[in-house]
């Protein structure tokens, strides 16, 4: 038999991941909760503990539990959307959705993303247009039981990747950026040649073990680059704090 206190948490998260309870509203108190799963405070309170510790919802003191903002200004940093990053250097920038499809997981892809076959996602084609010229096609999968959103969203107000970082927090990603040539239809979308060298982002992020979405987005190679800035730890800081060298 589940245990309570999982049952609370499963409630609360569905609630919040469906999108009945939002950003910044306050969930029930624990008396509430308490008198509704005829449990104990201390069994309303592990489920609570573990919302916090997923980054679902935040316990303010006095004041109660409510549903967590992404950490927006984090990931921003960490995983920048194509239209912040354009806009952010002075350049114009839209988007147009190709293709909105709910569809199932294949087995390849199962394989690929160690997922169940079968599984419901909501496959997105984004076009992104920078000053006028196409700039990036972005390619995603998002799975719906994270998302479950996603489904009737038409993405016509923000481009996938900012809407997905207004609306779920994660909490591991791993990037991979490939040099590929362009097939035909990547090349009849950005207007390029076929077989033109592009710089290929493969991103995927998880909230905790669920996997949020699936991405590749295809630049071609005269149009994008990736760069960072990176300071080394000075010997005496990172003697004295051995963990600010990994900040």
């Amino acid at each position: 038999m589940e245990p309570i206190y999982l049952r609370i948490f499963k409630d609360i998260e569905a609630r919040i991941l469906n999108g009945d309870w939002r950003p910044g509203d306050r969930i029930p108190k624990e008396h509430d909760l308490v008198k509704d799963y005829s449990c104990s405070r201390m069994t309303v309170s592990k489920a609570l503990a573990t919302l916090v510790e997923r980054g679902l919802v935040v316990r303010k003191r006095k004041t109660g539990s409510f549903v967590a903002s992404p950490q927006i200004e984090r990931t921003v940093m960490d995983i920048q959307d194509i239209g912040t990053e354009a806009v952010s250097a002075g350049h114009e920038h839209r988007h147009e959705i190709l293709a909105h499809k709910v569809d199932a997981l294949s087995q390849t892809e199962a394989v690929q993303l160690r997922w169940s076959a079968g599984a419901e996602v909501l496959r997105v084609q984004c076009l992104h247009i920078v000053d006028n010229k196409p700039t990036a096609i972005e390619r995603r999968i998002i799975f719906l039981d994270a998302v479950p959103l996603a489904r009737s969203e038409p993405f016509l107000d923000a481009p996938p990747a900012k809407w997905l970082l207004s609306q779920v927090p994660w909490s591991k990603a791993k990037h991979v950026i490939r040099a590929v040539s362009a097939d035909a239809a990547t090349a009849r979308i950005l207007r390029i040649e076929r077989g033109e060298p592009c710089l290929n982002l493969i991103r995927q992020t998880w909230q905790n073990e669920r996997i949020v979405t699936y991405v590749e987005i295809t630049h071609p190679g005269d149009r994008f680059q990736f760069a960072g800035i990176f300071h080394p730890a000075e010997k005496a800081s990172s003697r004295q704090h051995p963990h600010e060298a990994l900040s």
